[in-house]
């Protein structure tokens, strides 16, 4: 896997009034715990779903430790978008003791 930029869950959370953050995981991973205003779209569907990610601006990508999201921007980055892998996922964010939310919405 070719390197990809990364920020821990330090930087994300004093970006996560603008980020645009993409969960990659699967929806009951989701619904049990994500970063407030995380949207979802499952690794396997992020190829047709380029048309939902924005072309202007920094894509963020959480999974539950890293290597989905990583595997994830490299895609991006690779059809031309701005994208950046959040280190140690979810996981790393809980552990942080920032806030979650759970069920199938976004905030």
């Amino acid at each position: 896997m070719a390197e990809v930029p990364e920020i821990d869950v330090t930087a994300l959370e004093g970006l996560l009034e603008e980020a645009f953050l993409v969960d990659v995981r699967e929806l009951d991973e989701y619904e049990d715990a994500h970063v407030p205003g995380a949207i979802l779209i499952p690794l396997a569907t992020v190829p047709d779903s380029l048309a939902l990610l924005p072309s202007e601006g920094t894509i963020h990508v959480i999974c539950a430790a890293g290597s989905r999201s990583a595997r994830a921007v490299e895609f991006l980055l690779g059809n031309g978008f701005d994208a950046v892998n959040i280190a140690g996922g979810t996981m790393a964010w809980i552990q942080s003791g920032a806030p979650t939310v759970s069920g199938p919405d976004p905030v």
